[in-house]
């Protein structure tokens, strides 16, 4: 049963997955929601689409003044640093540390191809982050007994209201709760 394990979700500001415009992160320690965080993060391309716009009512007003990826990253690093490995001095390379702990993330392929992407923009060395997919879960778990298998209605079986669907912090607490459920 993974107990320990960083739930993550990207929002993004138009069809190139380095458009990533926030960015919400909940830490889980011994089964149990320790910490989070919220990011808005000036996009790379810098432009929003329609599209994206109206899923998760982000635009450029609210990112303009926004961080760029990297200096946020740095920020998320820095938590997930405190939260599983504080008083671990011994290690010197916070990458290697935070590979060590999987991601988890509802429809995986998405989020860790616009993690990737975004550290190829950026120019960052990527660790090889292990992601664990909670749809995969989700559809083993209850195969044709849903509707559907979107974050939604899959966190609503497991016990879990998802108040603020498609914001990225709001995403990644549901994804949690799922985890938790199934993984």
């Amino acid at each position: 049963m993974l107990r320990d394990f960083i739930a993550i979700d990207f929002e993004t500001a138009n069809e190139h997955p380095s458009s990533v415009c926030s960015v919400g992160v909940v830490m889980v320690r011994h089964g149990k929601i320790v910490d989070s965080f919220y990011g808005l993060i000036q996009p790379e391309p810098n432009y929003y689409s329609w599209f994206c716009q109206r899923v998760h009512g982000l635009s450029c007003r609210d990112t303009d003044d926004a961080l760029v990826f990297p200096k946020v990253w740095h920020q998320v690093e820095e938590r997930i640093v405190d939260v599983f490995f504080s008083g671990q001095l011994a290690f010197d390379n916070r990458t290697d540390l935070i590979a060590s702990i999987p991601f988890v993330a509802h429809n995986a392929r998405f989020d860790e191809a616009c993690l990737k992407a975004v550290f190829r923009v950026y120019q960052m060395d990527y660790p090889d982050y292990l992601f664990c997919d909670t749809l995969s879960a989700a559809r083993r778990q209850f195969g044709y007994s849903l509707p559907n298998h979107q974050l939604q209605t899959v966190a609503a079986a497991c016990g879990y209201d998802l108040q603020r669907h498609h914001h990225a912090l709001a995403d990644a607490e549901a994804c949690a709760a799922i985890a938790l459920n199934l993984l």
